[in-house]
């Protein structure tokens, strides 16, 4: 099994960055501050169930019934009333989830609950950070969530599995949970009914899939502007669609900063003098394209980011004013029943996002027939053979990019506003942001395999006869291409050459 190789603490601000590290196996750090807060927060919740006026005070989820059946008693045994919040949640269809997007999600679910505000007990928190340092990882269905009161069915899958029910992966391989655990070094969690609840009760699904997404977009958003450039170059354009002027009095701020960076990066080119006056779209306007992309996801950063420090569940426990994070006492305090579980930032981001991919996509799948058709790329051959007829370049790829745009684009109906009531019009409205966090997910992944395509074209285009680059930058992103990828000469199956490729772009790419 592997090993730790990376820390977490759950003190700061979580980002994209510790969600990735989170599909392998880190240390999760619980410090002394966290563990107060907890502990705080448990003490409150007894209190506010067991002390002066407890008999009259609802507390949802503790002593009722879930959802629509709040208005009915619970069970009254702790342990009994987490199997009645988990058991009727095993209503999950479909393929699993990727190990890394149910890790990802379980840090986020271990920070919200680390602050303390959710009423759960000191070591779900604790066992929670001890998962990590293994490869244990939930087996949660793909469909189920409407992502309103949290992510609700993925959770309980995934909380489930860490009672050893159902099951997991380990090391990559699926199994029943109880046997991964046990493999893994891990106990079964034992809960009581808040702190089941609390497990499932929160956005951590949507959020992290939202997160990663971010991430990969962000990546391929770095790659495709870097990949315009060499584009610009290889064909001797004239840059003049760059000047600082022309993109300043265009007025958004997204594509002045866009065109800085193609001017740095195309700085000390030179222009063949061969091209036409103005450039297709694909090529002049992909400052304007990529800055309106990037505006759009500096929105989507804030909302992730917004919710990678919130604290979503439902209901939150918050101490009397004064009271502190120390051990001593909770003062009044209050529980507050209310709705921090509905999911709709990250879903109108998601779906944002989603846009966001169909358009890049689009660029992309642009640049690469413009690329291939001797009409417009400055005369190379067609689909860039070696010899046309006998061999046939890159025509295999450019009609899967063909396919990844279309299949992008279906995925980029937008969920956030497909509302419809469930639970007895308790949850009369809800936002889908689970669909649309995985849907952009999927869709982020193909994104990264259009920029491979493209930058498999810009290599393949300088071994049929493309100039050789003239921007430093340019010609240090063709020399990485050409080294890591030979030039399809004879034809051969190209799928591997694309994903090496794609991951050689992030790495290139980093900001």
């Amino acid at each position: 099994m592997l090993t730790p190789t990376d820390t977490v603490p759950l003190t700061g601000p979580l980002d994209a960055a510790a969600l990735r590290r989170a599909a392998l196996p880190l240390t999760v750090t619980v410090d002394e501050e966290a563990r107060a807060r907890v502990a705080r927060g448990r003490r409150l919740f007894h209190a506010l169930r067991h002390g002066p006026g407890g008999a009259d005070r609802r507390i949802y989820g503790a002593d009722t019934g879930f959802g629509a059946l709040v208005g009915y008693a619970g069970r009254t045994d702790d342990a009994d009333q987490c199997d009645n919040t988990l058991a009727h949640l095993g209503a999950g269809q479909g393929p699993d989830l990727a190990p890394e997007i149910v890790r990802a999600a379980l840090l986020l679910r271990t920070r919200s609950l680390a602050q303390g505000l959710s009423g759960v007990s000191a070591e779900v928190v604790d066992r929670l950070a001890a998962m990590f340092a293994t490869t244990f990882a939930p087996a949660v269905p793909r469909y189920g969530s409407v992502g309103a009161s949290g992510d609700l069915i993925p959770l309980a899958y995934a909380t489930q599995a860490l009672r050893g029910r159902g099951h997991a992966y380990l090391d990559g391989d699926r199994m029943p949970a109880g046997d991964a655990l046990t493999a893994a070094g891990l106990r079964p969690l034992a809960l009581d009914g808040r702190d089941a609840l609390a497990l499932v009760n929160g956005t951590s699904v949507t959020t992290a899939a939202t997160a990663l997404a971010l991430d990969a977009v962000r990546a391929a958003h770095r790659s495709l502007t870097a990949l315009s450039c060499l584009l610009t170059d290889l064909l001797g354009c004239d840059t003049g669609f760059l000047d600082a002027d022309l993109l300043r009095v265009y007025g958004h701020p997204g594509a002045v900063d866009v065109g800085g960076r193609m001017r740095r990066t195309l700085a000390g080119g030179t222009p063949s003098g061969t091209r036409p006056l103005q450039e297709p779209y694909s090529i002049r306007c992909a400052p304007q394209l990529l800055g309106a992309a990037e505006d759009a996801l500096r929105h989507v950063d804030g909302v992730v980011a917004a919710d990678l420090v919130g604290v979503s569940d439902n209901p939150l426990f918050f101490p009397a004013p004064g009271t502190g994070s120390g051990t001593d006492g909770v003062g009044e305090g209050k529980v507050v029943h209310g709705g921090n579980f509905f999911g709709q930032p990250a879903a109108f981001a998601a779906d944002l996002l989603a846009s966001v991919i169909a358009q890049l996509g689009n660029l992309a799948e642009r640049q690469l027939d413009l690329l291939v058709d001797p009409a417009r790329n400055g005369g190379l051959p067609p689909m860039l053979a070696t010899e046309p007829g006998v061999q046939h370049g890159l025509q295999g790829v450019q009609l899967a990019t063909t396919a990844f745009v279309a299949e992008i684009r279906r995925a980029a109906t937008p969920a956030g506003m497909q509302s419809l009531p469930t639970n007895l019009h308790n949850q009369d409205v809800v936002p889908f942001g689970t669909q649309a966090a995985l849907r952009a997910h999927d869709s982020a992944e193909l994104l990264g395999l259009l920029c491979g395509s493209l930058a498999l074209g810009l290599r393949q285009a300088a071994h049929v006869g493309a100039r050789r680059p003239t921007a430093p930058r340019c010609r240090e992103l063709l020399d990485a291409l050409a080294e890591a990828i030979p030039p399809v000469d004879p034809d051969r199956p190209l799928d591997s050459d694309v994903r090496v490729a794609a991951r050689l772009l992030v790495r290139y790419a980093r900001p």
